[in-house]
């Protein structure tokens, strides 16, 4: 496995290539990225995984400073697992200057659920993720980009923002990776207590019965909102602290009308507090 940590590495060694696949990460890596690596493997000729902190997504008072930094161990899974290059550049190196040009995603798909709760979050994103594509595939004529669906929000705006900008990018998503007990994998489960670590699980049980209502109901449009309201203030109720759980339409998390679904066409998406730690996760149905 090759590490480098400039750009200029990076596009030389990968000069030799036609269609890398990449998976970004921020390290501290769990099951849920090495599963990402391992897919990456057959679809392109070199697979490359990024380890990258980013400033620009965290708010003054997110855990940018506290946030688990373990290169080593993360490399050495990469290697395990299969993956080629590695970059892993400074901070200096990605934003040498202060990052005026930013990437703002439409506010009818970023400003909502993560993006009202967390601010500039999708820009922040959005100006990494287009950065790290033009340093791994700007000497190569395509490739392919893997992002996890836990991050299903993410998802939606990254592939939104590939195609509109007509990028030569194939973004392939990722299921969701869990522990057997249901919970979504997350590098933030580690900030978990041993009696939140058990209870953790409870958002994904959420998330199956606001399921299970959503297609039970006679007129979802009608009754969507008192079924999101009956799931928060339950999970609630075990001393969560719920920013939202609700119903939406797959492709842009719109409010789902009753022909999305008839099609088969939602997802339910979740984001809760426990204790001090925010946990997202999402199904679809």
């Amino acid at each position: 496995m090759h590490v480098v940590h400039t750009i200029a590495e990076l596009r030389q060694h990968l000069q030799a290539f036609r269609r890398p696949a990449f998976v970004p990460s921020m390290g501290n890596l769990h099951d849920g990225h090495l599963a990402l690596v391992r897919q990456a493997q057959p679809l392109g000729d070199v697979t490359v995984a990024s380890i990258f902190v980013n400033r620009l997504q965290f708010a003054p008072h997110e855990d940018f400073d506290t946030y688990p930094r373990t290169f080593d161990a993360d490399c050495a899974k990469l290697a395990e697992a299969g993956c080629h290059v590695v970059f892993a550049p400074t901070e200096k190196e990605m934003y040498p200057e202060p990052q005026g040009y930013k990437v703002h995603p439409p506010a009818e798909l970023a400003d909502l659920l993560e993006g009202h709760f967390r601010p500039g979050f999708f820009i922040g994103v959005s100006t990494v993720v287009m950065k790290l594509f033009s340093c791994v595939f700007g000497a190569t004529p395509s490739g392919v980009a893997l992002f996890g669906k836990k991050d299903y929000q993410q998802l939606m705006v990254i592939r939104h923002m590939v195609r509109q900008f007509v990028l030569p990018i194939e973004v392939v998503a990722g299921e969701t990776q869990r522990a057997p007990d249901g919970l979504a994998l997350s590098s933030r489960n580690g900030y978990l207590s041993p009696a939140e670590r058990v209870e953790a699980v409870q958002l994904s049980l959420a998330l199956k019965g606001l399921a299970t209502d959503a297609l039970a109901a006679g007129d979802l449009a009608a009754e969507r909102e008192a079924l999101e309201t009956r799931a928060m203030h339950a999970l609630a109720r075990r001393g969560w602290r719920p920013d939202y759980l609700t119903v939406r339409r797959r492709h842009d998390l719109q409010p789902p009308t009753a022909a999305d679904a008839r099609a088969g066409q939602l997802v339910v998406l979740g984001a809760a507090k426990l204790g001090g730690t925010r946990l997202i996760d999402n199904l679809e149905i």
